[in-house]
């Protein structure tokens, strides 16, 4: 990261306001908007693809830090009609790309063309590439890490910047990981689903790598999902490192009483889980055992939440022996008195084997191909 003096203008750059937009898996926009609002974005509305606000660079900085439930944030930087690439061409070049990015910067555009007269998005993307290039005087690299996006959509050119570079899911703690992994932001939009707030016990009996189990403990501590990561906008121009320093450090853990449990058959993601609950600091919270579900039992202490993702069969003809797994399943469950259930799954048949009385089961969400749904009960 380069070191610049701060100027009056740069100031005033990172004051300004515009449109920022938190793209969601779909099927959880509620889910983000709402954990959005609870964030202090108070005007988070769910648009098309995702949630909108105002705000400034702090608030990008702000909702990379502590959002669990986005996939990535955008900051729009404008649109414009536009039918052909001459046009394209010159308006991008309009654009005053030397207030957002640093001469020198590498960059890539990512260009979608949707109901338009243009119609290649490769194209498109070369057009606009080439006005920052020239603007900057920077190369255009495949891997760097900003990315401009431009969508062309009804002959309207929206063009924005990625602010957070890798996926948001990709929290920096994970190292280890299964098969067909849960990922971090769609666990924590199950688990706000769920009722979750942080302040009962979480328990997973087939939890993988532990996904659901840091994240309610990261939740219950009060930990922010982007604290030990690099985001793409501290390559921006409006980029102030002593701030976003600040910022970071103004988040205080809290003291947690409750416990997290993970179990799973399996001893190498037992082994998965407890060493990336240690690289994320949530290991003294954590309880993780090797066990099969055959001796799943409550925990001591009070009741609260059990969340599975259980196998989904997709691949498999015979489905009996999930059948039957969920059956097991649910006959240990019904011992957890005052406890809720969550499960997750792509077929009703396999939460009716489970024999719990589940409600009215969420939108459908896609996930890896698939789409599932979160089934919870009440308190049993």
């Amino acid at each position: 990261m380069k070191n610049r003096n701060t100027t009056e203008t740069d100031v005033a750059a990172r004051a300004a306001r515009f449109e920022i937009y938190l793209v969601a898996t779909p099927g959880i926009e509620d889910l983000v908007c709402a954990e959005a609002r609870t964030a202090g974005f108070a005007t988070a509305k769910v648009v098309e693809g995702g949630i909108s606000f105002e705000g400034t660079w702090a608030d990008v900085w702000r909702a990379n830090l502590l959002l669990r439930t986005p996939t990535r944030v955008l900051a729009r930087l404008g649109s414009f009609p536009v039918s052909h690439l001459a046009q394209l061409d010159k308006k991008a070049s309009a654009f005053a790309w030397a207030k957002t990015l640093e001469r020198g910067t590498p960059f890539r555009v990512e260009a979608t063309c949707r109901k338009s007269k243009i119609y290649h998005s490769g194209a498109a993307a070369q057009r606009v590439a080439g006005a920052i290039s020239e603007a900057i005087e920077a190369p255009l690299n495949d891997t760097a890490a900003v990315t401009i996006m431009a969508r062309i959509e009804k002959n309207i050119c929206t063009l924005s910047i990625d602010t957070s570079g890798e996926s948001l899911h990709k929290r920096g703690h994970k190292e280890a990981i299964g098969k067909a992994p849960m990922r971090e932001t769609l666990a924590a939009a199950f688990l706000r689903a769920s009722g979750y707030t942080g302040h009962e016990p979480v328990l997973d009996p087939m939890c993988g790598s532990g996904t659901f189990v840091l994240e309610a403990a990261e939740i219950a501590m009060g930990l922010a999902p982007g604290r030990d990561r690099e985001f793409a906008f501290e390559h921006f121009k409006s980029f102030d490192p002593v701030a976003w320093q600040a910022l970071k450090l103004s988040r205080k853990a809290n003291v947690v009483g409750a416990r997290f449990y993970g179990y799973d058959r399996d001893a190498g993601a037992i082994a998965m889980s407890k060493a990336n609950a240690d690289r994320a600091g949530v290991l003294q919270l954590c309880s993780f055992q090797h066990q099969p579900i055959g001796t799943l039992e409550p925990p001591d202490g009070p009741p609260g939440l059990v969340i599975i993702n259980p196998p989904y069969g997709a691949r498999i003809g015979n489905k009996k022996p999930l059948h039957n797994l969920h059956a097991a399943l649910g006959e240990k469950l019904k011992a957890f008195s005052g406890w809720r259930i969550g499960l997750i799954t792509t077929d009703e048949a396999f939460v009716k084997s489970t024999g719990l009385p589940f409600e009215a089961p969420s939108a459908w969400i896609n996930h890896g191909g698939l789409r599932i749904r979160l089934y919870l009960t009440k308190a049993l």
